[in-house]
């Protein structure tokens, strides 16, 4: 069986004496629950893709992971293969620890999928007075911080809900904590100045307080000095900005 504990006396006996055999690996792919969803299936073509037989298998393989190995997505075939040739047919513990990582966390995606799908169903009747649905959410890792808040907090990392995408880019450098809010806070304030002006707008923080924040207006011959430019017309709206705004 798929939890059978090799080396256990009363699990050995309780197969032998029911003829199950030993199982060395599980490979397995859950109904497509998000793929039906994302066409906009009826709910009901929706429930009957919810895996119930997929997932018990896929956790209790990752559960007995001291002896089984579970292969949850055609991109595991290729490695696994070459490791099996590699072993005798076998895989190392290392490597099932590691798929049985992956199995839960695919359990968790998938199961979240679920909530979020009656939760949404479930919306109207919560605005209409009655109980509120549960929504899950998963998160995965996108990249290392630098650090938190301060340079004693580490190590920081920035998470995004599975599935979506980060709305920004580093560019460069490795930014602590700190460093996103100052560009999230900078960010809501050029927003608001180009809403109320219609001009480009910079902004520069230090600790999730304002030190600048200007708008493209020209430089004056004075402002060109200080800011040791040479030609203004060669400046681009933002950059003026960014001058104004140091």
């Amino acid at each position: 069986g798929l939890l059978g504990v090799r080396g256990n006396p009363q699990h050995e006996q309780e197969m032998k004496d029911n003829d199950i055999p030993l199982i060395d690996m599980t490979i397995l792919n859950l109904y497509p629950f998000e793929a039906t969803v994302a066409k906009g299936a009826a709910f009901q073509q929706c429930v009957e893709n919810i895996d119930i037989g997929g997932p018990s298998m896929m956790r209790s393989t990752a559960k007995n992971h001291a002896f089984t190995t579970i292969v949850t997505s055609p991109s595991q075939y290729a490695t696994i293969q070459q490791e099996m040739e590699q072993h005798n047919g076998g895989t190392t513990l290392k490597t099932r620890r590691i798929l049985a990582a992956k199995a839960y966390a695919l359990s968790a995606s998938y199961d979240s999928a679920i909530a979020t799908y009656f939760a949404q169903q479930l919306e109207q009747a919560a605005e209409e007075g009655g109980e509120a649905p549960v929504v899950a959410r998963i998160y995965q890792p996108e990249f290392p911080l630098k650090y938190g808040c301060n340079p004693h907090q580490k190590p920081a990392q920035i998470l995004s809900r599975l599935g979506t995408k980060l709305p920004f880019s580093v560019l460069n450098g490795k930014p602590g904590y700190i460093n996103l809010l100052d560009a999230a806070n900078a960010w809501q304030l050029v927003s608001e100045l180009d809403r109320a002006t219609g001009l480009a707008a910079a902004a520069s923080f230090k600790h999730v307080s304002p030190a600048g924040a200007a708008v493209a207006v020209p430089l004056g011959e004075v402002e060109c000095q200080a800011y040791e430019v040479k030609d203004p017309s060669e400046l681009t709206p933002s950059a003026l900005a960014y001058l104004r705004a140091r």
